[in-house]
């Protein structure tokens, strides 16, 4: 068995500033933080692979949250291996916990990158430096299917500009996820909690490109598919999962873990 594990700390950028609780789509981040680690245990980590003309890409990030996301302060831990290789493709499954339960699964697809060609490069690189364990947070692997759009509810238009620019010099992925968050309603967010997200990037875009983001119904009910789109074509899909929400702690009567400096 081999797992990278990694500790963090809710910090205030990662935080919703109504509840005080982690955002979701910041658990993403540390998602990524802690698999480039991995990485780098490997010397595998995005410079290395620079050095050898490659770069890592993710085409997909699945993720469940099945409890209650932790409050600004507390510690989390990042669980994180490679549970699927093929000839091009690279799976990564994970978990993140705090007071050891588990609030958040699910897997990602990555792929290496030639620089010149722009395809992907052959696996064997992954295949001789880790090890392969086969739990799948989310069961099997699948293509992701993104359901038929109804009812457009909003639109917003994006310019992007260098605060959207990742160390590879195209749009990162936490930007195209905040314009899709840009486009469902604060009054939603209130009422709603998120538990399940499907992303799939499409296509790099970059610097003083003008996206497109929209959100639309789907059949069914607190479900939404949200678009980004350059020019007309797809750059990047999403598919949330809502469901109503519990008002459970109350941030003023919880006892957050401060530690004394």
């Amino acid at each position: 068995m081999e797992k990278y594990i990694k500790s963090y700390n809710v910090i205030l950028d990662n935080m919703d500033l109504c509840e005080y609780r982690l955002k979701p789509i910041s658990a993403i981040m540390y998602i990524q933080d802690a698999f480039a680690r991995f990485c780098a245990t490997k010397k595998l980590a995005a410079y290395d692979l620079f050095a050898t003309n490659k770069y890592w890409i993710v085409t997909e990030f699945n993720i469940d949250f099945i409890n209650d996301l932790p409050f600004w302060s507390e510690e989390i831990t990042v669980s994180i291996w490679i549970s699927e290789i093929t000839k091009l493709k690279i799976y990564t499954d994970y978990e993140i916990s705090y007071n050891n339960q588990t609030f958040a699964k699910g897997n990602a697809l990555w792929f290496i990158i030639d620089k010149e060609t722009k395809k992907p490069a052959k696996t064997d690189i992954i295949t001789e430096n880790f090890c392969i364990f086969n739990d799948y947070t989310l069961g099997e692997h699948k293509k992701f299917v993104l359901p038929e759009k109804n009812e457009k509810l909003a639109e917003i238009n994006h310019v992007n500009n260098l605060s959207d620019i990742d160390f590879n010099n195209h749009v990162n992925n936490k930007s195209y996820i905040n314009m899709a968050a840009m486009t469902v309603s604060d009054e939603f967010k209130r009422t709603h909690t998120l538990k399940h997200l499907n992303i799939r990037f499409n296509r790099e875009t970059f610097l003083n490109d003008t996206l497109n983001c929209s959100t639309y119904k789907t059949n069914v009910e607190n479900n939404f598919v949200q678009t980004v789109e350059k020019d007309g074509v797809s750059v990047c899909d999403i598919l949330t999962s809502w469901e109503n929400k519990n008002n459970k702690d109350n941030i003023v009567d919880y006892n957050l873990k401060v530690k004394n400096e």
